[in-house]
């Protein structure tokens, strides 16, 4: 699915929603747009409200002032659900939409009845935010590399799937400056929240694949660890793009983590 029907928030997100029921609200990651959540929005929207968003300056949604960090991309997702009046959600995020998801959870209280991390960084070791940052100054200098990422996120062995091309697509066609700017955000947001998670009690969800070199297994269960409703799950042979190359687990574990009881004790 190349395209779905987007409304637009008075405070200039992009949106997009199907089903009804209690709301679950979907941020993609950098780089990307609504449609990456399209497998999500088709399978669970027959139990749930699915509302996808387009983060600040990617699709159609209106950027965010260059330089603003994990907190304003935070701020921003409260805005959102002002508008929509929405008082109690589910919140999944996959990649720096992981970053604002948990960020979310640690700052919004009960309005975040459950929250899961795809794909979600967590305290990077030096090297690792080294070579970040150091991506997050080139791109900001008008240097994008899509190779890069792509194959980071898929591998040398996917670069005929569907998946891929998909994620070509919405990479090579994102607005530089809304990119540069979550790109940033997300180099430098990886230990913004990191020590609220024990004070997040609402069901945690980390979902991450085997093979991620980046959001890696060891981070999922840290976050997890440090979490009192928290719990790791791993995918065997997937990478970063689970929600799009293994949608029907990631729907499945998805499904599940929604049935899951609110709040703990």
């Amino acid at each position: 699915m190349d395209t779905i029907r987007r409304l637009h928030s008075r405070n200039g997100t992009a949106w997009a929603e199907a089903g009804s029921g209690a709301p679950l609200v979907l941020i993609h990651g950098v780089g990307m747009r609504l449609e990456a959540w399209a497998p999500q929005m088709a399978a669970l929207c027959s139990t749930h409200r699915v509302i996808a968003v387009d983060m600040p300056g990617h699709g159609e949604s209106r950027a965010l002032a260059e330089g603003s960090g994990l907190e304003a991309f935070v701020d921003w997702l409260s805005v959102f659900f002002d508008d929509l009046g929405l008082e109690h959600v589910n919140l999944a995020g996959h990649s720096m939409g992981a970053l604002i998801a948990g960020g979310a959870a640690a700052s919004l209280g009960k309005k975040v009845a459950r929250v899961a991390l795809l794909n979600g960084v967590y305290r990077r070791d030096a090297n690792a935010s080294a070579a970040v940052v150091a991506r997050a100054r080139e791109i900001s200098k008008g240097a994008i590399d899509f190779e890069g990422p792509l194959l980071r996120w898929f591998g040398e062995d996917s670069r005929e799937s569907e998946a891929y091309r998909l994620t070509r697509n919405w990479l090579s066609s994102v607005d530089p400056n809304g990119y540069a700017t979550a790109y940033t955000a997300f180099a430098t947001g990886d230990a913004t929240y990191a020590d609220r998670w024990p004070k997040v009690r609402c069901p945690a969800l980390f979902l991450t694949g085997a093979d991620d070199p980046n959001s890696t297994p060891a981070m999922a269960k840290a976050m997890a660890d440090a979490a009192p409703a928290g719990y790791a799950v791993v995918l065997e042979g997937q990478r970063h793009m689970v929600n799009l190359t293994a949608p029907g687990e990631v729907n499945a574990i998805l499904s599940d983590w929604l049935a899951l009881e609110e709040r703990i004790k």
